[in-house]
């Protein structure tokens, strides 16, 4: 539910102090994409903007940003919806896309937004205030990438108490951040005497004004604050002696000298309203029980108390952010069994009108934790699809016995958890509910524990899986097997979503020991293949055809990948196909028939039915741009590296290797190789540190194959002696034989340096080396023909070169330029996978 409230451009009082240096300041912002007006509470930032934007001629989106919107997709929606205000059919795209609930990557959402907004015609100011309250890291990053791709036509305006945690050097080094600070904000002396001029009552003297001003540092609550204590002062001069210190000394003495001089009627309701985060007079009845809460309100505007409406028709209110501390505080102390009570009657009231997540909050707070549970089971599937950190957030806050006897909460919480990568706390939590869950037996049906025990056991499998133990991974799907044998709902729920981690799905990914997985596969695919509906098997049918491609047993592996795509009950799920797909494509062009591997990459395209059809697209459009390359097709990879917004220079995420190993890949083959090393290494680091063995052996490859290219002999053999080493003891194969004519050179003159070496490398076994080269020599039997891989044209310049020809004779042979000539070249070199004129001469003669 959108809060209109939040939408509302602040008000301004009439009586302001004229601030033409600041105005011009928030001007300058017009020249640039992002604006950030940063300064503690009590500097009028947001008073600022709002006077400005009086005056501005721009069309305005604001929001008002609180706790609540520590949300990925409740952030974005507040942000469509502002800019709606301005224009209402902004957002058709944008919505569809925030409804389906966040994923792990972001960027589909922010492009259509982006999309969108360069559509508009006219220049738009986007005003996100109070952003100091966000600290949901994805949100962070949708926002890096929203300021990446800015339409210069749209002004970001950012109001924080603190720094920003998106990166911004990118900004300030392109000149596109202007920043707004303290000093920037703070009243100057000539505006502090036109504020107590022109807004007080007081007729202070020059040098009262100015030792008010020196005490408080031009810092504007601090002189607010002083005018309404010097009006209840009987001798102003010891008043002003006594406001000095730090700001957070000079806000509290003078607000409980303003607190303290107030009537008792609204001394109490101020306390009672504090803990609201917006108010109307309906909503303080209910917390105060008193009858006149709209005059109090109007009453607080009045004596300037910061209190700020919210709307034009002056319906809700809001405190400023120093003094609903203030009064927090005092309440929280002095009066505790108050503190529950106002927060259970906001409680009830927002429930009552629909504002079911901001009731919990209150519940929690006055300790009514079995009507917060009641309110969470009610959207607990709104909250697991869309709202898994506030759910974090909220189970974290209650007491364990408050949800004992409600399984499935905790259930759905261990699922969010290991959803957004909170590994450490969810094995913490499958213990303890294995224990509790264990515990319930007797005490409800036995067929509803027997569901609870299988989901739960289904969790301790995940949990020791992802702590790579899978003989105790085994012995939990026994236990799922014998209480739910058809299956734990948790095994298939959210699978036709985009989760982002692959570790989940390609159990390779995240198994180092090929043969312990091969055995764990076989046993678990004999137990589940036979049942008609449980589409579970399919990611097992996937990792073991994986395998069995990597150890080049490609029918086998071909028959196992071949499995989902004859079953029904997996079609449903793109998790499942995409795996299945993707494994199937690299078995084709394996075994040399490359159209069949393309065609299976465009029919997964098709096949994908899913809210999350654009996140996936980007790992199978990754992996179509790798197959172009050995298909020789560097223009289709070339169209990828423009389109898949990838750079060299980003920090890569753990969910988006394979993209990033793709994007190194058409780098180099782009001749870009400094940039794909840049990738490569920053690849190789964070694999090495989460220890994931097939994907660092893949790394190193390339890293070998990319120094090889550009004639770094030594660094190549290095790096190929280190994926050597790594891969020796599980048997890979495929990762070296997928790259080609390039790679069986490589490990021949690496074979023929360590046969040659006095030292030879005493860890590596040549043998494994020669095993290899033998797989190759086995592989280019099964190739296409040349006439199948090159054109006419380059099959005659081909034949010319074997026979000795220059390219200048081979031009004049040919009746065209030297130009064309290099262009075959060129092309030909790329499809054989080759560098130069020798190396293509050795792959023709392996047709010979």
């Amino acid at each position: 539910m959108i809060v209109g409230t939040k939408l509302h451009i602040p008000r301004v009082r009439k009586t302001l102090v004229s601030r033409p240096r600041l105005m011009r300041k928030l001007n300058e912002g017009m020249d640039y994409k992002l604006t950030l007006i940063s300064a503690q509470a009590g500097y009028g930032k947001t008073t600022a903007l709002s006077e400005w934007i009086r005056h501005c001629d721009t069309q305005v989106a604001w929001v008002s940003l609180d706790m609540q919107d520590n949300d990925w997709a409740q952030f974005w929606s507040y942000v469509t919806a502002s800019i709606q205000e301005s224009c209402p059919r902004f957002g058709s795209t944008v919505q569809p896309l925030l409804m389906n609930g966040p994923s792990m990557t972001l960027e589909p959402a922010i492009v259509a937004l982006l999309n969108e907004l360069n559509n508009l015609t006219s220049e738009l100011l986007i005003i996100l205030d109070d952003y100091h309250v966000i600290e949901t890291p994805t949100i962070h990053q949708s926002m890096a990438y929203l300021l990446e791709h800015l339409p210069p036509h749209i002004h970001l305006y950012i109001v924080s108490r603190t720094d920003l945690t998106i990166p911004t050097t990118r900004l300030l080094a392109k000149g596109e951040l202007h920043r707004i600070i303290m000093q920037d904000l703070r009243f100057q002396l000539d505006e502090g005497f036109e504020f107590f001029r022109d807004t007080t009552d007081l007729r202070l003297t020059k040098d009262q004004i100015t030792e008010l001003y020196d005490q408080t540092e031009g810092w504007i609550s601090g002189l607010q604050l002083a005018a309404i204590s010097l009006k209840q002062s009987d001798n102003i001069n010891a008043t002003i002696h006594q406001i000095r210190g730090q700001q957070q000394h000079i806000s509290d003495y003078l607000l409980e000298e303003v607190f303290h001089h107030l009537p008792d009627s609204v001394r109490t309701f101020l306390l009672e309203t504090s803990i609201l985060d917006r108010m109307n007079h309906s909503l303080c009845q209910a917390v105060t029980g008193q009858m006149n809460c709209q005059e109090q309100l109007v009453r607080l505007v009045h004596l300037n108390l910061f209190v700020i409406p919210l709307d034009d028709q002056r319906n809700w209110y809001r405190y400023h952010h120093l003094l609903s501390d203030f009064l927090q505080q005092i309440l929280f102390r002095t009066d505790p069994e108050k503190w529950m009570q106002v927060h259970t009657r906001a409680a009830k009231w927002l429930e009552e009108h629909g504002f079911d997540e901001e009731a919990v909050e209150h519940y929690i707070e006055g300790k009514r934790f079995a009507d917060a549970v009641r309110l969470i089971e009610k959207n607990l599937h709104t909250l697991v699809q869309s709202k898994s950190v506030v759910l974090i957030r909220w189970v974290s806050a209650l007491p364990e016995n408050s949800f004992a006897e409600k399984p499935m909460i905790e259930l759905f919480y261990i699922s969010v958890l290991l959803g957004v990568g909170e590994w450490k706390t969810a094995f913490k939590r499958v213990e303890q509910a294995e224990i509790r869950f264990l515990a319930l037996q007797g005490k409800m049906d036995d067929a509803q524990w027997n569901q609870i025990m299988g989901n739960i056991y289904f969790f301790c499998s995940v949990t020791t899986y992802l702590q790579k133990d899978l003989e105790r991974t085994s012995a939990y799907f026994e236990l799922v097997e014998q209480f739910v044998p058809e299956g734990s709902f948790f095994q298939t729920m959210g699978r036709n979503r985009y989760q982002g981690n692959d570790v989940f799905d390609d159990h390779l990914a995240l198994i180092n020991d090929l043969h312990a997985a091969e055995a764990f596969l076989l046993k678990w695919i004999t137990v589940w293949e036979n049942k008609q509906e449980y589409p579970f098997v399919g990611y097992l049918y996937a990792s073991y055809s994986k395998l069995l491609y990597e150890w080049n047993r490609l029918d086998e592996a071909e028959r196992y990948a071949s499995k989902v795509l004859e079953r029904k009950d997996m079609q449903p799920f793109a998790r499942i196909l995409i795996h299945n797909y993707t494994s199937a494509s690299r078995i084709q062009q394996a075994k040399g028939d490359p159209k069949r591997a393309s065609q299976l990459l465009t029919q997964l395209k098709l096949q994908i039915d899913s809210p999350d059809y654009d996140l996936f697209m980007l790992g199978v459009e990754a992996e179509h741009a790798c197959l172009s390359l050995q298909q020789g097709s560097l223009q289709m990879a070339v169209e990828w590296l423009g389109e898949c917004g990838l750079a060299h220079t980003d920090e890569i995420p753990m969910n988006r290797i394979a993209e990033y190993l793709a994007l190194a890949k058409v780098l180099a083959a782009c001749e870009r190789s400094g940039e794909s090393l840049q990738v490569l290494d920053q690849l190789n680091l964070l694999l090495s540190k989460e220890d994931r063995l097939r994907d660092q052996i893949k790394v190193c490859i390339a890293q070998s194959m990319t120094y090889q290219s550009i004639g770094q002999t030594e660094a190549a053999y290095l790096l190929l002696e280190t994926a050597l080493h790594l891969a020796e003891p599980e048997g890979y194969i495929r990762s070296f034989l997928d790259e080609g004519p390039k790679m069986q050179e490589l490990l021949s003159t690496y074979l023929k340096v360590q046969i040659g070496s006095l030292i030879p490398d005493p860890k590596l076994s040549l043998s494994y080396v020669k095993q290899l080269i033998q797989a190759f020599n086995v592989t280019m039997e099964g190739k296409p023909s040349l006439k199948e891989i090159l054109t006419e044209q380059e099959m005659k310049v081909l034949h010319l070169i074997a026979s000795g020809l220059s390219n200048k004779e081979i031009a004049d042979k040919l009746f065209v330029t030297g130009e064309t000539v290099k262009f075959h070249i060129k092309n030909m070199y790329r499809k054989l996978g080759v560098n130069n004129r020798v190396q293509a001469l050795q792959y023709f003669n392996t047709f010979i």
